[in-house]
C-alpha cells in the first residue's frame, strides 16, 4: 500500500465523506481518529473501518490538520487516485437505461468548486463529471470534502484536452450544452436527450474554443441584481433542471 506524508493529497477529509468512502467499497490504506475523541458518529466509523480489515490509528489534531482545517476528528488516507476512463461514464448510463447525463469542468480552479459540482452531479443522476489534467482542480482531500462522498460513487474522468473530448462525445450522440451569460434561457431548451453541460472557470467562464465546439449555450435567467452565480450553485440549477426534464 502507498505511504502518504502529511501534505500528501491522498486523503478523504470528514464524517460524512469518510462514511461514503468506507460504504463505497474503495481502497483504504488507513483510517486517522483524533486522540481522546470519542463520540456515537465516530464510533460507527472506526467500527465500519475495523469491519473492513482497515488499520485505524489515534493521532494529534496536528496531524490531520496537515490534511484540511475540516477533518471533524477523523480522516481516511487512500491510495493514488484512479480516475475513471471516458467509456465508464456511457456503461454507467447504459446499465442505468438512461440516455447520458454528463457534466463537463472547463478548467474550474477551486476545489470546493469541484467537490460541489460532483456532489450536485451525483445527486442529479448524473453519469459521470469530464475534468481537465493540467490548469484545473484535481480530486484531492479538499474537493473530496466537498463532495460528501459523492465522488466516491460517481465516475470522474480526467483528459488531456475539453475541446477533442467534446468531438469524441458529440461522435456519440452528446449534444454539448455550455452554460454562459446571454444564451438561450435553461428553461426554453430540451434537455431530456444525452447530454453535457459544460460549465466554465471561475474567472473565464467557458473558454472560446470550447464555446464554439458546443451545440448550444444555456444561460440560468437571473431576477435580481447580480447577472452571475458562483459555478457550483449555476451548476446545481442546471442539472436539477435537467434532471426534472429527464424524470417527468
Amino acid at each position: 500500500m502507498a505511504d502518504f506524508s502529511e501534505n500528501n493529497s491522498g486523503a478523504v477529509c470528514g464524517r460524512n465523506a469518510v462514511n461514503e468512502l468506507l460504504a463505497s467499497g474503495r481502497a483504504v490504506d488507513k483510517l486517522l481518529v483524533k486522540s481522546g475523541e470519542k463520540d456515537q458518529t465516530l464510533s460507527v466509523i472506526v467500527a465500519r473501518a475495523v469491519k473492513a480489515g482497515i488499520p485505524v490509528v489515534e493521532a494529534p489534531r496536528k496531524r490531520l490538520d496537515s490534511y484540511s482545517d475540516h477533518h471533524q476528528g477523523v480522516v481516511a488516507l487512500v491510495p493514488e487516485r484512479e480516475y475513471a476512463e471516458l467509456d465508464d461514464i456511457f456503461a454507467l448510463a447504459h446499465d442505468r437505461g438512461e440516455p447520458p447525463f454528463i457534466v463537463v469542468l472547463d478548467h474550474v480552479n477551486d476545489p470546493h468548486n469541484l467537490g460541489a459540482v460532483i456532489r450536485s452531479a451525483e445527486c442529479a443522476g448524473a453519469h459521470g463529471v469530464i475534468i481537465p489534467k493540467r490548469n484545473a482542480a484535481a480530486l484531492g482531500s479538499i474537493a473530496s470534502k466537498a463532495a460528501a462522498g459523492a465522488d466516491a460513487h460517481l465516475p470522474v474522468c480526467r483528459v488531456a484536452n475539453i475541446a477533442q473530448t467534446l468531438d469524441e462525445l458529440k461522435e456519440r450522440g452528446v449534444w454539448i450544452f455550455a452554460a454562459e451569460a446571454g444564451g438561450t434561457s435553461l428553461y426554453e431548451c430540451d434537455l431530456s436527450g444525452g447530454a453535457a453541460f459544460v460549465m466554465g472557470s471561475e474567472g473565464e467562464g467557458v473558454s472560446r474554443l470550447v464555446r464554439e465546439k458546443s451545440d448550444f449555450v444555456i444561460s440560468v435567467p437571473m431576477y435580481g441584481k447580480l447577472n452571475s452565480l458562483n459555478v457550483s450553485a449555476a451548476a446545481a440549477v442546471i442539472l436539477f433542471e435537467a434532471a426534472r426534464r429527464r424524470h417527468s
